[in-house]
């Protein structure tokens, strides 16, 4: 399993408008192909960082994710961002797997 992070920090007076693109997206990444998980979340010591957390059982259908409209549009509203975003793979594995 490949556990996408992407950590953002929005301007404040976007952070409304980002989340909403976002969250309107998450369903329809879930129900990608190979999509374990997609999870949008909000800081809790601040509201403007958020995190868009996403689970992909192979490297083929991340890079296909990768790929798609719906990253393109997360892609492009994050023009909203106060600064870069930051994106990290993490190869995983579940218990159940051993």
């Amino acid at each position: 399993m490949i556990l996408v992070i992407i950590r953002m920090k929005t301007i404040s007076r976007k952070h409304m408008e980002l989340s909403q693109t976002i969250s309107s997206l998450s369903g329809s990444i879930r129900i990608e192909k190979g999509c374990r998980r997609c999870d949008f979340c909000q800081s809790i010591e601040n509201e403007n960082r958020l995190f868009l957390l996403e689970e992909w059982d192979t490297h083929e259908n991340l890079m296909t994710h990768l790929k798609s409209e719906h990253f393109r549009v997360i892609r492009g509203a994050m023009n909203m961002l106060k600064e870069p975003y930051e994106m990290t793979f993490h190869n995983t594995f579940h218990p159940e797997e051993m």
